[in-house]
């Protein structure tokens, strides 16, 4: 039965693959569930850098500020 979901092949080195197999059988997942996980981690700490960076910005001195209730109109 296809898909809805777009598939992606990655090929990664030997090393890599046994870790990925070691990991998904501790923890009784297949190999691809755990990949989709760990891609999805990965990309979520990378939305929170660019965040915290935004914000670190925003957060400087002498920026101009608006008043919390003003923000909410």
């Amino acid at each position: 039965m296809p898909t809805k979901n777009p598939r992606i092949n990655i090929t990664l080195e030997p090393a890599t693959a046994a870790i990925l197999a070691s990991l998904s059988q501790k923890e009784h997942k297949s190999t691809s569930s755990l990949a989709k996980e760990l891609i999805l981690e990965a990309i979520e700490r990378r939305e929170d850098i660019i965040l915290s960076a935004i914000a670190e910005n925003r957060d400087s001195k002498g920026k101009k500020t608006i008043k919390h209730n003003d923000a909410w109109k």
